[in-house]
């Protein structure tokens, strides 16, 4: 199979939203053009764009799945008058604009219309990953300042109830489903029943805080990245090039709304260009999502690197989907392998791209206009400059194309977080000029593709070569054998640090000593004796946080014998 793979060679081609002439003409204040803005040029506010302007459409907006069988359609008519009675009842409550909402909560239509209220009352909505537990939720709602708490009579039993006393800020805590309301509580059904549906979004500026996403945490405490309501522009403009959306798909991004992927792909882009999302409660099932997949005639499907790889272990065979037609990954970087399996699955393969927590929306991507570069982050995005740099005592150097360095942003898209909240000094050092600095490595080809390296903090210094772990993780995966492996820097008193990786099997495959030499003199091969693995071992699963990330100093800390740290944002096997 080519190291390229052009659109010509999909089915189900349609017409890409991206073009040689979009790349040539494109201009932010373009993008704002897909946008109405408040009426009566009050400004512009994320859920009058995602609710209030479809609303008269009849069109569905979220095809709610619950875990247990349940479905429920919502319209976007439906979405804007539950989202106004959840504004009111903030207002009711003394919830002044600018104050943080935060939102606990499974995949359940309450999550959605508390997003939307939350953000037409010009609050600040901070969506946390349910499965948190009570310490890293208490850290995130201190760093936050939370005012109000939505959850569940069961989600706050368990984890907000045992650090309530640890949250003097919070006023009000609405429970959302079925169950006894807590002491301490309101019912939020209750609430909204008792609410109007009639509310006008007060005016609101581009430059107004909308959304606070956290970082994961996985080097350190979490920082609050504060965005703002004109990021909205980014999201669509990103959803349509990236993401090839258009108005009659059928979209499933199946990152939780904890996570920023769930919350700027999975509520804000879909909803603000109209068209119609499908949510799951329900956990990753191979079979399951085979089935949402068929079921409900998804066309685009918005997925990450983890899930790509366990549907690699348990899918079985060629799935026949003939209304999907373009699939995307985010997360951490894709290895080859998985973007042609996508061919070997359902015919078409895994579109990679890049971004963070701090961008806000997607920089950088492979695109239904492009042909993949397999292990490839993609292109740059319209009005995205991207560079690979070195910085030296805050003078940022660009460097040539194929050196290796640190990716940097031109300062500018609508999508930059503003702020890290109570630490400008972190956030001023994500800055040097007019450059936004991502702390990521990588370096960029002849065609103007991006290659991830490594984080800066990850690269593994050995024998005098700087290693970054996905580069020696891809080879890995290229095994036969391997469907995923990490690799850490194991301090050495000649070489300074050696390589060691750790490798999960594939289905049929047996651990043993001479698979386990077998694969180390693959890498060995393919990397050469001076970056390739020096030690391997087979393992049942890596440590991931829950959002899918590889806890690479986890692993380091076990082989080592040192403190784990903080293991609350692990995945549990």
């Amino acid at each position: 199979m080519p190291d390229d793979l052009s659109i010509e060679k999909r089915p189900g081609r349609v017409a890409p939203n991206l073009t040689p002439a979009t790349r040539a003409s494109f201009g932010w204040d373009e993008a704002r053009g897909f946008l109405d803005g408040l009426p009566g040029g009050a400004g512009l506010n994320i859920a009058y764009e995602c609710a209030d302007r479809h609303a008269a459409s009849g069109r569905v907006a979220l095809r709610w799945r619950g875990a247990s069988g349940e479905r429920r359609d919502v319209t976007f008519g439906e979405l804007a008058r539950l989202s106004n009675r959840f504004a009111n009842v903030l207002q009711s409550r003394g919830v002044k604009p600018g104050e943080r909402v935060f939102l606990l909560l499974p995949r359940i239509p309450a999550l959605y219309v508390a997003v939307l209220g939350t953000l037409k009352a010009r609050g600040v909505v901070c969506t946390l990953f349910s499965a948190f537990g009570p310490e890293p939720i208490a850290q995130r709602m201190g760093i936050g300042d939370a005012r109000v708490v939505v959850t569940t009579p069961s989600l706050y039993a368990r984890k907000v109830a045992p650090i309530r006393d640890r949250l003097p800020g919070v006023t009000c805590v609405l429970v959302a489903g079925e169950g006894v309301v807590p002491v301490g509580t309101e019912s939020l059904d209750a609430a909204l029943e008792q609410a109007s549906d009639l509310w006008t979004i007060p005016p609101t500026s581009p430059e107004d805080p909308s959304i606070l996403h956290f970082t994961s945490g996985t080097t350190g405490t979490p920082k609050g990245a504060l965005h703002v309501h004109g990021a909205i522009v980014h999201h669509i403009a990103s959803a349509r090039f990236a993401l090839d959306l258009h108005p009659e798909d059928v979209f499933w991004c199946t990152a939780d709304p904890g996570w920023v992927t769930g919350t700027s792909y999975g509520i804000v882009a879909p909803l603000a260009l109209g068209v119609t999302s499908v949510v799951s409660e329900g956990e990753f099932d191979a079979e399951a999502w085979a089935r949402i997949l068929a079921d409900e005639k998804v066309s685009v499907w918005y997925t990450a690197p983890t899930a790509v790889r366990m549907l690699m272990k348990a899918w079985s065979g060629h799935r026949e989907l003939p209304h999907l037609r373009f699939v995307a990954s985010v997360g951490e970087p894709l290895n080859p392998e998985a973007v042609r399996w996508g061919i070997e699955a359902f015919g078409l393969p895994i579109h990679d791209n890049w971004w963070q927590t701090e961008t806000g929306g997607i920089l950088i991507a492979n695109t239904a206009a492009d042909p993949i570069k397999p292990g490839s982050m993609g292109r740059p995005l319209p009005g995205i400059e991207a560079v690979i740099v070195r910085v030296t005592d805050g003078v940022v150097e660009v460097l040539p194309r194929g050196e290796e360095g640190e990716i940097a942003i031109r300062r500018g898209w609508p999508g930059m977080f503003r702020e890290y909240i109570g630490n400008p000094e972190r956030t001023a050092r994500c800055f040097a000029g007019d450059w936004y600095l991502t702390g990521d490595l990588a370096r960029e080809d002849d065609d103007r593709y991006f290659w991830f390296v490594g984080r800066k903090d990850d690269v593994i210094k050995t024998s005098g070569h700087l290693v970054g772990p996905f580069e020696v993780e891809k080879v890995l995966t290229e095994h036969p054998a391997v469907v995923e492996a990490a690799v850490i820097g194991k301090p050495d008193p000649v070489a300074y640090e050696l390589i060691k990786g750790f490798v999960v099997l594939r289905s049929g495959f047996e651990a043993s000593e001479a698979l386990r030499l077998d694969i180390l003199g693959h890498a060995r091969k393919r990397l050469g004796a001076a970056i390739a693995p020096k030690e391997l071992d087979i393992v049942a699963s890596l440590p991931r946080t829950r959002s899918g990330k590889i806890l690479r100093r986890l692993l380091k800390a076990r082989e080592l014998g040192l403190a784990e740290g903080d293991t609350s944002t692990l995945e549990t096997p």
